[in-house]
């Protein structure tokens, strides 16, 4: 199968498997204070030429955000940005080298892993700064642990980009 379809198609199990991890999170009072309200707010901001809101909790919601944000979540944020993976296998030549091991999943499997922790960057210095929130969230909602739930949220998604190249792969 293509590599690019499959680091799309493990961009969308892995935004599947953030969800989940963030639903645990939750349950030991560990969240970003994002929710997909939130998020689908910001994204239809966007395509009114709105990148950032001074505390986007408090703009006005808008019609469709909730379904707009699960759009979002799991198309942009979740098969989009799992293109990178690729693409940096690609750029560095690793991609070459994956093909040649005997077992593939061997090398997708911790890559996934790494390329998801790196995907905590765009949260911290992308999404929550845009919500008003600041630079790694610091601004944030009351109680809120953006950096620790952000960064438990995103190694299961890289581990979803990981394991759908993996199985490809064989």
């Amino acid at each position: 199968m293509n590599t690019w379809l499959l680091a799309f198609l493990g961009g969308i199990v892995g935004a599947a498997l953030m969800d989940l991890a963030e639903t645990a999170a939750a349950r030991f009072g560990i969240t970003s204070g994002v929710n997909v309200a939130l998020v689908g707010r910001w994204a239809l901001g966007l395509t009114r030429g709105r990148l950032a809101h001074a505390d986007i909790s408090h703009s006005r919601p808008l019609p469709g955000e909730v379904r707009a944000g699960w759009v979002f979540h799991f198309l942009v944020g979740g098969g989009c940005v799992a293109l990178a993976y690729p693409a940096l296998l690609l750029a560095t030549g690793l991609g070459a080298h994956a093909h040649h091991l005997s077992h593939p999943a061997l090398f997708h499997l911790p890559g996934g892993l790494f390329f998801g922790a790196a995907t905590s960057l765009l949260p911290w210095l992308l999404l929550l700064p845009a919500f008003g929130w600041g630079w790694f969230g610091r601004r944030g909602p009351q109680g809120a642990h953006a950096l620790l739930a952000s960064t438990l949220s995103h190694i299961p998604y890289g581990l979803g980009v990981g394991a759908v190249m993996a199985l490809g792969s064989l």
